[in-house]
């Protein structure tokens, strides 16, 4: 019995609808699941219905994109109280910040002479939190580019001609913003960010835990930070990142936490859910 606590759907940057995310859980055998779309919450509901037919144990979360020192850092939060007002109206500006970017990359592609409309980008995205694949899809549905790796390289990595950065808030805020809403926080893929000399002073703002198992990390990277985990005495997760089919074959399953992690998870989400304010729990 495993968990996959790293996962992604339409409503932000993923392809599986809820439902198709949970049977492709079903079809892995897994024991339970996370939600971590990017900036948004909207698709925990409908994934929660469909785990709740299909016998998995269903965790509610986020990831929010931050930095600490310059360097991006993705958040992992856990158990949030998804309707609590202060995070619904910081999802909000996210939220808004990745529309926005989405017609900055567009205006930029317009200045290379690749013409896109942004309010049918967004309109095909149908989602709150948009993000680069949408452009990519658009230009390979538009003939600009074969494929979406294509206009990735050509037009969309950091350092290419239509680079926009993200919108981000500091680490610590983002690690306050997920105890706010009674959730707990951990420090996503950390290899692929080099995150490594920052992350004691992340534990030090609060972090509850770091995922120590993820696709990119291998068998070596995963046992160093769970060695670290253990050294700093912060939780030990993991998760695929499975995307859909946006990065290629579906990654759920890949990655399985053992159980034994996911039930420490859930015992410090119940201790911050204790500490918010009577009524702010739902």
């Amino acid at each position: 019995m495993s968990a996959d606590l790293h996962l992604h759907t339409r409503f932000s940057d993923g392809t599986f609808t809820p439902e198709e995310l949970v049977a492709a859980a079903q079809q892995q055998e897994l024991t339970a699941l996370a939600l971590t779309d990017h900036d948004t919450m909207e698709g925990c509901p409908a994934t929660a219905a469909a785990c709740a037919a299909a016998g998995i144990e269903f965790l509610p979360g986020i990831e929010l994109t931050s930095e600490q020192n310059g360097r991006e850092l993705h958040i992992l939060g856990y158990g949030l109280a998804m309707h609590q007002a202060p995070l619904q109206q910081a999802l909000a500006k996210f939220q808004a910040a990745r529309q926005q970017r989405i017609r900055d990359i567009v205006a930029r592609l317009k200045e290379l002479n690749v013409t896109l409309d942004a309010d049918a980008v967004l309109a095909q995205a149908n989602c709150r939190a948009p993000g680069r694949p949408h452009v990519a899809r658009a230009l390979v549905t538009a003939g600009a580019c074969a494929t979406m790796d294509e206009a990735f390289e050509r037009w969309l990595k950091q350092h290419r001609p239509a680079w926009v950065p993200k919108y981000r808030i500091t680490a610590a805020d983002a690690i306050e913003l997920i105890h706010q809403a009674g959730g707990a926080a951990v420090l996503a893929h950390p290899a692929l960010n080099r995150a490594d000399p920052l992350i004691p002073g992340l534990v030090e703002a609060g972090l509850d835990g770091i995922e120590c198992f993820h696709t990119q990390h291998s068998a070596n990277v995963s046992r160093r930070y769970v060695a670290l985990a253990n050294r700093l005495g912060v939780l030990i997760t993991g998760g695929s990142d499975c995307h859909g089919l946006n990065k290629g074959i579906p990654h759920i399953g890949t990655v399985r936490l053992p159980l034994v992690y996911f039930e420490k998870l859930k015992d410090r989400i119940a201790e911050r859910r204790a500490r918010l304010p009577s009524g702010s729990s739902s």
